[in-house]
């Protein structure tokens, strides 16, 4: 029996109907015939068990590209979380990315390894946000907002992520959360990016929604923001 159908039989065994009635409809842009329905952290807990116990079968397993199952790009995500040397991670999540379709998948790819590595991460950053594949673009700018909005925080990645305009909701939505994040972190370099209308009408709003629902917003700023949205209504 081919090893990599091995993996395919395991994931079966994990399957969950009720969670995939429940997941397939936050993941509409993904075939229900391909949706197998798994826990995330039981997903999380295989990957590692795999790598550990047999990594040459995750090896080839990550060379098996595409995938046909959600979940087995979501192990792959998970798989590459696992590695620890760095250029071996970029490599892989290069040859991974023009895959992704989803933002389910997307959002898992986020190795702990790259935060070791800020400058030479941030220089493919740069090269993906320009990337034509909308689900690179999503990742970079969640790269972003997870490991550049504290210590390694630079005013020009808030201009980098403003200057993205795009028709495509899963970039805007990861645009208006990568500012509400901002925002609770970076308050005094941000704020001027909502006062200045920088951002297409939909993101403006949509970051001032997020920041609303922010526990990590203060409510006399909330009742600041809430001055500044626009209409979005068409003046033709």
């Amino acid at each position: 029996m081919n090893k990599i159908i091995l993996i395919e039989t395991e994931l079966f065994k994990l399957k969950d109907e009720k969670y995939k009635d429940f997941h397939k409809n936050l993941i509409p842009n993904v075939k229900e015939d391909t949706l197998l329905g798994i826990r995330v952290p039981i997903l999380r807990q295989f990957s590692k068990k795999l790598y550990k116990e047999n990594p040459k079968l995750a090896e080839d397993f990550l060379k098996k590209l595409p995938h046909k199952y959600y979940e087995e790009n979501n192990l792959h995500s998970f798989i590459i979380g696992n590695i620890k040397d760095f250029q071996e991670v970029m490599t892989l999540i290069e040859e991974f990315l023009p895959y992704v379709d989803n933002w389910g998948v997307c959002d898992s790819l986020a190795p702990k390894i790259l935060k070791k590595y800020p400058k030479e991460t941030y220089e493919k950053i740069k090269f993906w946000l320009n990337s034509p594949h909308p689900y690179t673009v999503r990742f970079a700018i969640g790269l972003l907002l997870s490991n550049y909005l504290d210590k390694e925080f630079h005013e020009e990645m808030l201009d980098l992520v403003s200057k993205i305009k795009s028709d495509k909701y899963y970039i805007n939505m990861m645009i208006a959360w990568y500012f509400a994040t901002a925002l609770a972190k970076q308050y005094e370099s941000t704020i001027p990016y909502i006062q200045n209308k920088i951002l297409s009408p939909w993101v403006h709003n949509k970051t001032i929604q997020k920041s609303i629902e922010s526990k990590r917003i203060s409510p006399d700023i909330k009742i600041y923001l809430k001055t500044l949205k626009v209409s979005t209504k068409s003046k033709n």
